[in-house]
């Protein structure tokens, strides 16, 4: 199964920016799309394949937040 996240584009350099993904920045490849500064984007394998809404990438990050919150109540969960 493939995952994709979304992160804030927070620094654009060229074909690349600087992503904050759940508070951990990372570089991502942006040639795919059209990203200003402040938009939400999904990632996948290092390249940001859309840009969200800031309400769509919020939905998805609180499931996020859901999910960790259910595998962390339940000791022996895999990880």
């Amino acid at each position: 199964m493939c995952v994709a996240v979304p992160g804030k584009v927070i620094e654009i350099n060229g074909p690349k920016a600087k992503v904050d993904v759940m508070n951990n920045t990372c570089d991502v490849d942006i040639r795919l799309v059209q990203p200003k500064l402040g938009d939400y984007v999904l990632i996948h394998a290092g390249c940001a394949i859309d840009v969200l809404s800031k309400d769509a990438a919020e939905e998805i990050l609180w499931m996020f937040n859901e999910l960790e919150e259910e595998m962390n109540g339940h000791p022996g969960a895999d990880r």
